[in-house]
Formats: C-alpha cells, structure tokens, sequence
C-alpha cells in the first residue's frame, strides 16, 4: 500500500485469488452527494467490480456504495460509474498496457487517504485454474510449516 495511506475502507480479496497482480496505481475518485459518508460508514463493495478506458478516462464500473441512509432525495445510484483520477502519463501507459490480451485492471483496496477516498487498482492477468490450485497448495502446505512449528514451540 502507499505511504501515508490511511483507513481500509474494503478489500477486493477475490482479486488476488483469480488474478496476477503485476503493478498497482493509486487513483482518486469522483464522487457524487453522499457517496463519501457511505464510504466512511464502510458501507462499499468492490467484489465484482473493475475499471475500463473510454475517451482517455479511466471509469469504475460495478463499484457498490450503498445509499446514505439520512440522504434521502440526495441519494445516488449504487452502481453508477465513477471517474478515477490518475495523472495523463499513467492512464496512456494503462492504455498500452491493457490492449494486450489477458490483461485487465481490477481494484484492490479502497482506503481513505488525507480526508480523500482513493481506490488502488492492479494491473492484473487473469490465472487459469491449474495456477489456482497451485496457489492453494502453497498456502496449505505453509499452514502445515507454521503449525508444526508452532507445536514444537510449546514442548
């Protein structure tokens, strides 16, 4: 994560588990009305949710935050789509990048930085399932490791 980050809003932990993760971007967000008392309240869910390029701009779409409930009239669409700030260079990269095939930019955190509500987004490759099984394996066979020392430790 980013120096100076602050508080965790949500955590995309399904990303990590389909996806390779080659290089993440710290983005703003445009944000409408209430949207950032929901956020604040934690009320946000990034699960399905990923960016795309359109005209130059990086959008994110399927990005849940749950009306406000004191918003009455005020309220948004949950699921409408929201602008990510990044800098000129670092979305004409983006877009080089994501034409290749297979590649994809997904978002990993959202976490509140200086008052501001800033999302982390991967650049990310999809893993086919042998590489999840892999992974599964590596983590399992490291919960073996960490036990087994564990119980040595308390003889």
């Amino acid at each position: 994560m980013p120096k100076g980050a602050g508080k965790v809003i949500a955590q995309n932990k399904k990303a990590y588990h389909d996806y390779f993760i080659e290089e993440t971007y710290e983005a703003g967000i445009v944000l409408q009305g209430t949207e950032i008392k929901s956020i604040r309240a934690g009320r946000v869910n990034l699960k399905d949710a990923y960016a795309r390029i359109h005209n130059g701009e990086v959008y994110l779409i399927g990005m849940h935050i749950s009306p406000y409930e004191q918003g009455n009239r005020y309220n948004h669409d949950p699921l409408r789509e929201r602008k990510l700030l990044l800098h000129r260079k670092e979305i004409s990269k983006l877009i080089g990048e994501t034409k290749e095939i297979g590649y994809s930019l997904v978002p990993l955190k959202l976490y509140l930085k200086n008052g501001y509500a800033k999302v982390l987004i991967g650049l990310a490759k999809g893993k086919k399932k042998y590489d999840k099984r892999e992974d599964m394996k590596k983590k399992e066979a490291k919960r073996e490791v960490e036990r087994a020392f564990r119980e040595r430790q308390k003889m």
